[in-house]
């Protein structure tokens, strides 16, 4: 299963939404690649496993259950995430991309291609549908955590 969508960083025509700088934006992809229990629900921790580069190899720990996964950064552009199927787990790829069509608007892209089989079968189809919602509040939650990351290194008196 293929699923990909968009999500606005930049709104200028909405005042109510802080914006970001590409950088900033760049700053929390790589603190989620880095330090992803601050990002993902069921996560208890990360082992950054090795560092070539801009490659990182990882173990998730999510319980008992460990997930190995390869990181690609590619400088203030994208960051992709490979996880490698196994008998329990579902392989796949998610990749993060910075979009920006001008000097005021900035958008997150988010694609996904998993190993999930897609069908017609009702059941099938609202298992899928059910997968593209948790991805999409996912993200919406991930783009929500690097704002309050942003906020919190501009406030006075800031460690970072």
């Amino acid at each position: 299963m293929n699923f990909e969508h968009l999500i606005q960083i930049n709104d200028p025509l909405n005042p109510l939404v802080d914006a970001m700088t590409r950088e900033q934006l760049w700053e929390g992809l790589v603190l989620r690649a880095e330090q992803p229990q601050l990002f993902v629900i069921g996560l208890d921790s990360c082992t950054i496993l090795s560092r070539e580069g801009n490659i990182l190899e990882r173990e998730l720990h999510y319980g008992q259950a460990t997930v190995h996964d390869r990181v690609t950064l590619q400088e203030r552009q994208s960051v992709r995430y490979d996880i490698l199927p196994t008998a329990d787990h579902v392989g796949g790829s998610l990749t993060m991309t910075i979009e920006q069509p001008d000097e005021l608007q900035l958008f997150l892209r988010f694609e996904y291609a998993t190993t999930l089989p897609v069908s017609d079968d009702q059941d099938a189809v609202q298992t899928q549908e059910i997968v593209k919602s948790a991805y999409r509040e996912n993200d919406i939650d991930t783009v929500r955590l690097i704002r309050q990351y942003v906020q919190t290194k501009q406030e006075p008196g800031s460690l970072h």
